[in-house]
């Protein structure tokens, strides 16, 4: 039985270059939401492993693949041997504002959104995913802070974690968005930083990595958190790159982030 009132998928006469199209309507939106997913060629390919990919301000979830080519590069990267075959899940931030920063709203929660209806969408709606799928979450910017607030506040559920030129405290959505920033305040505290949500969950943390542009306007945000993991002997992975907040650099270095994954999967 499906988990969700309607679901739509795209028709493969029409698909292209192993993208396939997933509209499904969520119960924690309370409206309908979009997922974009690479689905790797291949014969009897079962419990393939899923990487969710988010967007940062202004995007959807075509971004990744229309802006990078993500899904063009996992096939190569597929057929070079340099990772395993892998299914990459690109969903919406769930369309509100400039960007939901993927939280807990007033109406519509963005987190269950990410959390659970997205890999249950993929898992009910593409044969080559199942219950048995291993989970990793990654993102850029607004979704590197999602990507690294959600995979280790749900370590339960994601094997890897890792952010590009992530925002690090809810504040710095300010520097992008025209809503108030007071839209984002929550409830629950942790939900506004990412260190105070390792903190929350160090017990219990997933690998994790994150990189930033030295000439991104949030390399110091970035900065701060390497420092204080160093400062609590939190193990992670910090890498700096040339480049700015922009997409030649998400381009250029998600690579990292996909064999960082797929290290992982081979344990």
């Amino acid at each position: 039985m499906s988990k969700f009132k309607t679901t739509e998928l795209s028709d493969p006469r029409f698909e292209a270059n192993n993208l396939r199209h997933i509209t499904v309507k969520s119960k924690h939106l309370k409206h309908r939401g979009d997922i974009s997913v690479y689905v790797p060629p291949g014969e009897n390919l079962s419990d393939l492993p899923i990487v969710i990919l988010l967007h940062g301000v202004y995007g959807s979830h075509w971004i990744w693949s229309q802006k990078t080519g993500i899904h063009l590069k996992m096939n190569a990267w597929i057929e070079n041997g340099d990772i395993r075959h892998m299914i990459v899940a690109m969903p919406s931030d769930g369309l509100w504002g400039d960007g939901s920063a993927y939280l807990p709203h007033e109406n519509s929660d963005f987190e269950k959104w990410i959390v659970e209806d997205v890999p249950n969408a993929v898992i009910e709606l593409i044969p080559q995913a199942s219950n048995a799928s291993k989970l990793c979450i990654a993102g850029l910017s607004m979704g590197g802070f999602g990507a690294l607030r959600l995979g280790i506040k749900y370590h339960d559920k994601f094997s890897g974690v890792s952010g590009l030129s992530s925002i690090t405290v809810v504040d710095e959505m300010a520097l992008f968005v025209e809503e108030e920033i007071t839209s984002y305040n929550q409830t629950e505290k942790e939900n506004e930083s990412v260190i105070a949500t390792i903190l929350k969950h160090r017990e219990n943390l997933p690998p994790f990595r994150f990189d930033c542009g030295k000439d991104d306007e949030l390399i110091e945000g970035n900065r701060t958190l390497h420092q204080q993991l160093n400062d609590l002997n939190i193990p992670h992975i910090y890498k700096e790159n040339p480049g700015k907040h922009e997409w030649i650099y998400w381009e250029t270095h998600i690579k990292e982030t996909i064999v960082f994954f797929n290290e992982i999967l081979k344990q």
